[in-house]
């Protein structure tokens, strides 16, 4: 009767792990099919926030190009009246404010390639470049405003 006592005793305590076990596992698979659903929503949030960032980049990008394009066609109209009004002086200063505007031509070309060059090819670097080329755009527009100073 013991041995029979034991036998069930232990019997039950096998079938109660088993049984427990067993529960742990499903537990932990709806544990882990849990993570993966949130993994899963985490990934399409952050691909959605990603493509966001990325239109609003590309909006911006497209932006600054259209502004310093307008930019430097203005800085061009200028150039042309000053050659107009350097044109008309008879006096020694003459050769000075050519030389002048010769280096406001080439300044304005060069900004000009520059926005070929970032509308053609992929920039690196862009906000450290975006704000050397405002600076250049800038030295620009004030030596145009100070020609006569």
């Amino acid at each position: 009767m013991k041995k029979s006592i034991l036998v069930l005793s232990i019997s039950i305590l096998i079938v109660g792990g088993l049984l427990s076990n067993c529960q742990s596992k499903s537990e932990k698979e709806d544990r882990a099919k849990e993570r993966v659903s949130e993994a899963k929503d985490d990934l399409t949030r952050a691909q959605s926030d990603l493509k966001k960032i990325q239109q609003d980049t590309i909006a911006s990008y497209q932006k600054f190009i259209k502004e310093a394009e307008d930019q430097i066609a203005v800085y061009e109209k200028n150039i042309k009246e000053l050659k107009a009004k350097v044109a008309m002086e008879k006096d020694m200063g003459k050769a000075n404010y050519e030389k002048k505007l010769s280096q406001l031509e080439e300044k304005n070309k060069e900004l000009k390639t520059k926005i070929i060059d970032f509308k053609d090819n992929q920039v690196d670097n862009w906000e450290e470049k975006q704000v050397k080329f405002r600076k250049d755009m800038n030295e620009l527009g004030s030596a145009i405003a100070g020609f006569f100073d």
